[in-house]
């Protein structure tokens, strides 16, 4: 007999296949990183929306994702396999924070310019998972970087899914009307093609981190099929939150 606490299978399958995570490459540079059939998933948030700690978490690692001391400070698309080794099945990019002060002002705006042209070309862009304090909601550089990927949800080209982070820190009342609030504001790009959602999330707790990874095992495998075509935005009108 198996326990009651053990997870269904499904959900054993998603964590086994988000462990096997491992670093591939980084790149300051868009055109540095690899050119992939691959369905990507992009982590975004602010700097100390617990970005790092969320994709160890969802990885089981302590260290797969590197959580600078000092927030905003890393400035590098850092990507990672998963699946096989030998047959990696998707990727994970972990993009820089934004919304820190302390950062220069030319990081900002270098790093404005990288974020804007991934999140706009990159053609093997699958989902974003936006990682949000839950405390704080979705502040007005969160709301940004939304109506910046808005075209590409909208179509389903690209999924989203927000993650309400350090849930742990609400009570339940508290939790109940952050999402409610989320998923309001969310409702703006919902369409009949949108893939979109929104869930709580502690990494203390462990709230929602076998419930994301079966989400965005899914994503991958519905990734397999036909895709519409890159929604052509003008660049230089793409304006991505850093400040």
């Amino acid at each position: 007999m198996v326990a009651a606490s053990a997870p269904a299978m499904p959900e054993r399958e998603a964590l086994a296949w988000a462990h096997s995570a491992r670093f591939l490459t980084t790149a300051s540079k868009l055109d540095q990183l690899p050119v992939t059939e691959l369905p990507e998933i992009a982590f975004v948030g602010r700097s100390n929306a617990g970005k790092s700690t969320a994709i160890n978490t969802l990885a089981q690692q302590r260290r797969l994702a590197f959580a600078s001391k000092t927030p905003g400070r890393t400035q590098h698309i850092n990507l990672f396999a998963l699946g096989p080794k030998d047959a990696p099945d998707a990727l994970f990019a972990d993009l820089p924070g934004y919304g820190y002060a302390a950062v220069e002002r030319a990081a900002k705006l270098r790093w404005q310019q990288v974020m804007a042209d991934y999140l706009e070309v990159r053609r093997s862009l699958s989902g974003v998972v936006l990682l949000v304090d839950s405390r704080l909601g979705l502040t007005d550089l969160d709301q940004r970087l939304l109506a910046f990927i808005a075209p590409r949800v909208r179509t389903g080209e690209v999924r989203l899914l927000v993650l309400l982070t350090k849930a742990d820190k609400l009570s339940r009342k508290e939790a109940n009307a952050a999402l409610r609030t989320a998923g309001e504001a969310l409702g703006e790009l919902a369409t009949d093609d949108a893939d979109i959602g929104v869930a709580l999330f502690s990494a203390l707790k462990k709230t929602g981190v076998g419930d994301v990874a079966r989400t965005l095992r899914e994503w991958v495998r519905s990734a397999q099929a036909p895709r519409p075509p890159a929604t052509d935005v003008a660049a230089e009108a793409a304006t991505v939150p850093t400040t």
